[in-house]
């Protein structure tokens, strides 16, 4: 075994090779397949990188989810979808997915045992639904494979590796909590069992996992939307009703007792004296909606699993692996800011007719009432949207050895089927039809209870109960809270499955060593569906319209790959070899495509090895993506034209705004009035996203890496590798947001996207806007990436080893379409220039002990205000325009020690940010309740852990 394999393995790092796969020099060496590669070699040495996390080391993190365990890598972005996104309505919500190098986790592939693990409609991969107790380790390759395993491997292939043989069994119970509240409460508990004979290997398995519910109230830095520096500030429509005419004649406020979380009490709604004027400064009159919010949603895991393994006659073997999993996870959020228009398309007023309407006949007198419009938070009944998802993944694979001209020959033939299904089911949602009948005509009856209908033609109580919804919470009774609300629901699902056939081998040797092949050919069929109810789909729902999702489509593959060694042994190269591969697909949707990769590595002395690969890539279109629906959505944004927070002092954007109706002094409203800082805020209007594109053709990439591995022999134990990427994706698929189509129309002066939104005519207010998919432009990132370890030698105190990965990005960068120019990113909210995990491990007989420091490097945010106090660059470029405010770095050190009993059992306790390192404000990384991201630590997280063997 070459130094640098020996010193690496020593290190407990992977540069390019698997740590687990160290073996004694004493001991034959048996061919093994790494990630990247379907061709087995005995030199582990790789021309990628790859990055190897054991078991042990997964334990050490004190997380519980592969999801957070992942997303702590130096080379993982920020989550697509964040933990506290409780506001996100895709079907992803709940779930975990890994953001390789901010290219998007849809561009990353995931394998489970080297096989497609499930993904969604829209091609996300949930890793929340792996338990980690099953897992043996996880292989990282930073690098595009798209030649060795098709689409999606663009940024990188994550391949979980799970546990093949276990003798007797293994227990494992964890619990964990925040320090200062005791939430956000984590328990994990395992159980498996194995048993083996010359011929059969079993393995069951048994987990359930739990996440805690983090409350947006429970902290003073998150019960405020935009923390308690601005306590009244950030707030949405109130509980106490803001009533209109259509003549614009009046706009009036319930007078009430309280604050703004709705404790108060109304006065008499019937009297017209009981109001005052609306004023978007009487915080009072509206709502702290975090009070309802939660902060960090939870969710529940429980997990079967089976694997078993059996040797046949002739060097064969059959393999299989089951896993059904079930997610449950839930969203709260605060009750529904109803107003008359909540559904453009079916309005709904307080009649005139209404025995509640202040300026009704029954109050004005007959023939003398009038309609009125209102707004009006139902606080009596947070919205919340239970999420269950369904895994399924079973694969059965027969294998084998053979000999062909003294050369070793492996084949493979195998089928995978990896399905997800699961449904939403949502309370706190407005029925307009009961609705409608609830504020209709009533009447109140010889009994003193108010009836609806009329006294000449009455409806029946069982049949309608009326509502006075201007009355506030106070007046509001649990029958017509009842009567009005209703139940949302849909299912949704997608199914993978593949039939794959491969043959690799040995051609024949030359002086430096055997030629490998590889081939193999792949059938693959994907579909998927997203079915929303068929109440929310009519529109007389205050949940969001949406239409169906359903398409399918198929690809036949076949590749090859050839690893050619050119020298070895003599001088300035101890070794030079070359990989090539290429794959063909052909796809029942959008029609063929090729892709192929080169790379090398040479080794000009024993001690460093030089590697690089130029690789081609692609993703196809996801289901979602060619056969979405759309549907309605509330979105938060920032309109450019927006007098006070946009960016009217960009070159054109004056001239812009102004042609297109929002002209000087133009504020962009919210649901209470005027937006109150750069953060933006919802949509009074609903929009529409997520509709699909049928014309769309697959993303291309080029990769391109090099780098070296430096394994001194005067010091043995210690390995470092450098590697350079740079990859560029064109042709990109994206869904863009409703802040980028009026950046990408006023800001940038792009005509396509101007046409996707429209302006009141009146007001300037946009009051329409249509996102969906499309190919737009193209997307680059470049870098280095530092790995360094050492494993010292042993000493009386115990024996220590070093671990540090290290991710910095030099450019990132997005063009909007072809011809557009490049916007950097690089160094903003949620792209880290520099991201760095440093560990240092130890141990000294039954004891050992891992700390760790991850380290964030400073980024730019939006300023919440143009000002000195939350604005320190005043002037500053970044990717939105000018003026940014620069949040420091920022380091994590966790802790964890683990004893070992006499019993084989192990007792594990941690704390992760074990300084006490407190949120703070942003922007741009906000959680939906609050100003602060939820993706990062909050407090102290205390743990511990008890493993035991049988």
């Amino acid at each position: 075994m070459s130094r640098s394999i020996r010193a690496i393995c020593l290190g407990g790092m992977a540069f390019g090779v698997n740590a687990a796969y160290a073996q004694e020099v004493s001991q034959p060496l048996q061919r093994v397949e790494v990630t990247g590669s379907r061709i087995r070699q005995v030199d582990l040495e790789t021309a990628q990188p790859v990055q190897v996390m054991t078991q042990q080391q997964i334990q050490a993190t004190g997380l519980v989810t592969v999801g957070d365990i992942l997303n702590q890598l130096s080379s993982a972005g920020s989550p697509d979808f964040s933990k506290g996104g409780s506001l996100t309505s895709n079907r992803e919500n709940g779930g975990q997915y890994i953001n390789l190098r901010n290219l998007g986790s849809q561009r990353l592939l995931v394998l489970v045992d080297g096989k497609r693990w499930t993904q969604t409609v829209d091609g996300f991969t949930d890793m929340s639904t792996v338990p980690s107790s099953m897992i043996d380790r996880i292989e990282v390759l930073k690098d595009g494979a798209s030649s060795i395993y098709g689409s999606d491997a663009i940024a990188g292939v994550v391949n979980i590796i799970l546990k093949k043989k276990l003798e007797g069994g293994q227990l494992s119970a964890y619990i964990g909590a925040n320090e200062n509240h005791g939430d956000g409460k984590s328990k994990d508990f395992s159980l498996s069992f194995g048993a083996n004979s010359d011929k059969v290997s079993l393995m069951f398995g048994l987990s359930h996992t739990e996440q805690g519910v983090v409350w947006a109230r429970s902290r003073d830095i998150t019960r405020f939307p935009r923390t308690p520096k601005y306590p009244t500030e950030g707030l949405g429509a109130g509980p106490w009703a803001n009533i209109f005419d259509d003549a614009g004649t009046f706009d009036l406020v319930l007078n009430h007792t309280g604050s703004e979380i709705g404790d108060g009490v109304g006065a008499d709604s019937r009297n017209p004296a009981n109001y005052h004027d609306y004023s978007s400064s009487i915080a009072a009159d509206k709502f702290n909606s975090a009070s309802q919010m939660m902060f960090q949603m939870p969710n529940r895991l429980d997990t079967i699993f089976t694997k078993g393994t059996v040797e046949l006659p002739y060097g064969m073997q059959f393999a299989t692996t089951a896993m059904f999993s079930q997610r449950k996870s839930s969203a709260q959020i605060a009750g529904y800011p109803l107003n008359s228009f909540s559904q453009p398309a079916f309005p709904v007023y307080v009649d005139k007719d209404s025995y509640y309407n202040p300026f009704g006949s029954s109050v004005a007198g007959a023939g003398n009432g009038i309609d009125v419009g209102f707004v009006r938070r139902t606080i009596e009944q947070p919205r919340v949207t239970e999420n269950t998802n369904r895994t399924f993944h079973v694969d059965a694979t027969l294998s084998g050895d053979f000999n062909l001209r003294s050369l070793p020959w492996n084949w493979s033939v195998g089928y995978n089927h990896s399905a997800v299904n699961g449904s939403t089911f949502g309370t706190g949602n407005l029925n307009l039809l009961n609705l409608k009948r609830a504020l209709g005509p009533s009447f109140r009856n010889a009994s003193g209870v108010v009836q609806c209908g009329t006294p000449g033609a009455p409806i029946s109580l069982t049949e309608c109960t009326p509502f006075n919804i201007i009355g506030g919470p106070s007046a509001s009774t649990p029958a017509a809270i009842a009567y009005v609300m209703s139940t949302g629901q849909a299912t949704y699902g997608s199914t993978i499955n593949s039939a794959t056939a491969d043959l690799a081998g040995e051609l024949f040797t030359l002086p430096a060593g055997a030629i490998g092949i590889a081939g193999g050919i792949e059938h693959r069929e994907v579909r998927g569906y997203d079915q929303p109810g068929q109440f929310e789909q009519s529109g007389y729902s205050s949940d969001l319209a949406g239409n169906p999702t359903r398409g399918r489509y198929t690809v036949r593959e076949a590749y090859a790959e050839l690893n050619v060694p050119l020298l070895k042994g003599v001088p300035f190269a101890e070794l030079l070899s070359v990989n090539l591969a290429t794959r063909h697909s052909d796809y029942s949707n959008f029609g063929v495509t090729n892709n192929s990769k080169a790379s090398f590595m040479w080794k000009p002395v024993k001690d460093v090895l030089v590697r690089g690969t130029w690789a081609e890539g692609f993703r196809a279109p996801a289901v979602g993506d060619t056969f979405g629906g759309g549907q309605q959505t509330f979105d938060d944004y920032l309109d450019p034209c927006d007098s006070l927070y946009g960016q009217r002092s960009a070159p054109g954007v004056e001239a812009a705004c102004t042609a297109a109706g929002a002209g000087p002094g133009f504020r962009q409203f919210a649901q209470t009035g005027p937006i109150e800082s750069a953060a933006g805020d919802q949509s009074p209007y609903p929009f529409v996203g997520g509709a699909g594109n049928a014309f769309l053709s697959p993303e291309t990439a080029i990769t391109k890496t090099a780098g070296f591995v430096y394994s001194p022999s005067f010091l043995p134990g210690f390995s470092a590798a450098l590697d350079w990427f740079n990859i560029k994706v064109t042709n990109q698929i994206t869904g863009i947001t409703a802040s980028e189509v009026a950046e990408y129309c006023y800001v940038r002066g792009l005509p396509s996207f101007c046409g996707a939104l429209k302006r009141d005519p009146a007001s300037g207010q946009i009051i329409s806007l249509n996102r969906g998919n499309a190919n737009k432009g193209a997307l680059e990132t470049e870098g280095l990436d530092l790995s360094l370890g050492y494993r010292l030698p042993r000493t009386a105190y115990g024996a220590f080893n070093i671990r540090s990965e290290t991710s910095y990005v030099d450019s990132l960068r997005d063009q909007a379409e072809t011809g557009a120019e490049w916007v950097n990113y690089e160094g903003e909210y949620f792209y880290n220039r520099v991201k760095s995990n440093l560990s240092l491990d130890w141990s000294l007989g039954n004891w050992s002990s891992t700390v760790t420091a991850r380290y964030y490097s400073p980024v730019k945010d939006h300023c919440y205000k143009v000002n000195a106090t939350e604005c320190n660059s005043i002037g500053g470029t970044a990717s939105w325009g000018t003026n940014y405010n620069k949040l420091g770095s920022v380091t994590y050190t966790d802790l964890s020690v683990g004893y070992k009993t006499a019993w084989k059992g192990q007792i594990l306790v941690g704390v992760n940010n074990i300084f006490a390192k407190e949120p703070r404000m942003t922007v741009d990384g906000a959680a939906s309740s609050s100003l602060v991201d939820a993706d990062f630590p909050l407090d102290r997280f205390f743990y511990v852990r008890y493993n035991q063997s049988f």
